[in-house]
């Protein structure tokens, strides 16, 4: 396993960061693999696959350059340079693009372990990862940002609501269950791969969400900043998919039914108003009532306010999905 040394002071001042560039990179990972974690993202791929198709086979370099990149174990470096608090995606995306043509090649070369195709042995490497990763951004994520960043924006306060409740070891266990955990003693493992351990103390550590559901990884400036890229929490990323039933909706609302099949996993009003797209005061008119009700709950963690459905809730949900037609009777 992958792991990284590091002292309290190093987990004391890291941080969460949202990034564009990050949030494109793991869209375009998603491209590479075709392989959708949920109705959403398959209705993504549907719309975009052919066009970023028929885009590498116009330009087979990149397309080689894509394949070499996204290594089997490593990803070469320079495509993801580890993000900023506050960049904008045309700053990120300079930094792709100012990278060294014969760095950009070595890092290559680790990615596949092995030589560098004849056809990827040129100086305009940077410059054509660059314009893949704006044409990405451009046509497949821009248009949907402005809800994908509220997302994510949620998911911060999700995980950070968790440090409050349960401390940071349990934040680092959540980020990536399986690969990433923390093993006590200063160590932090990032991955499953083995790989040396690192050390970081002293360094600057961020964790950057993104949406696609089996794409994360890590990057680093050596020395300097750390990243983990993980994805976002998938009651976030994939709530737009989930049904309201019918009758549920003609008993409640629409709206408000919506709201209540969500709280399955406890959420906030932030990332209540992220997943439906409806306003703050739309949302806490809704917990509003179905907390009168006795169908939703409240509780504090740490400054986020939690709500989840009761028991009673629950039973309207589930009475609702199996499709009984009326609340079970009470024996």
């Amino acid at each position: 396993m992958g792991w990284w040394q590091l002292n309290a002071d190093t987990l004391a001042r890291s941080r969460f960061v949202i990034s564009p560039l990050a949030e494109t990179f793991a869209r375009l990972k998603l491209l590479h693999a075709n392989d959708a974690a949920h109705p959403g993202e398959r209705e993504w791929l549907r719309e975009h696959l052919p066009g970023y198709r028929a885009l590498l086979a116009a330009e087979p370099v990149t397309g080689r350059l894509v394949r070499a990149g996204l290594g089997r174990e490593w990803i070469a470096d320079f495509l993801t340079p580890t993000p900023r608090a506050g960049e904008e995606f045309a700053r990120e995306v300079a930094r792709v693009r100012s990278v060294a043509p014969e760095l950009a090649r070595a890092h290559l070369r680790t990615a596949l372990a092995g030589p560098l195709p004849a056809a990827l042995d040129r100086d305009d490497l940077p410059e054509r990862a660059a314009a893949l990763l704006e044409w990405v951004w451009e046509e497949t994520v821009r248009p949907y940002w402005a809800r994908q960043r509220r997302v994510l924006e949620a998911d911060v306060v999700t995980r950070t609501a968790r440090a409050g409740r349960a401390g940071w070891a349990s934040v680092l266990d959540s980020l990536r269950p399986g690969r990433t955990r923390w093993l006590g003693q200063n160590r932090f493992q990032i991955n499953r791969h083995e790989y040396p351990p690192r050390e970081i103390s002293g360094a600057e550590m961020v964790f950057v969400p993104v949406t696609p559901q089996r794409h994360g990884w890590v990057s680093w400036d050596d020395g300097e900043r750390y990243a983990v890229i993980y994805p976002c929490s998938g009651v976030l990323a994939g709530t737009g998919d989930r049904a309201v039933p019918a009758g549920l909706g003609a008993l409640l609302g629409r709206a408000r039914a919506g709201v209540l099949v969500l709280l399955d996993s406890p959420l906030t009003t932030t990332q209540l108003t992220a997943v439906t797209g409806q306003g703050l005061g739309s949302v806490g008119r809704h917990l509003k009532v179905l907390r009168e009700a006795g169908l939703v709950t409240r509780q504090r963690a740490g400054r986020a306010v939690l709500y989840g459905r009761t028991a009673a809730g629950d039973v309207l949900v589930d009475a609702a999905t199996s499709g009984a037609g009326r609340i079970p009777s009470r024996p």
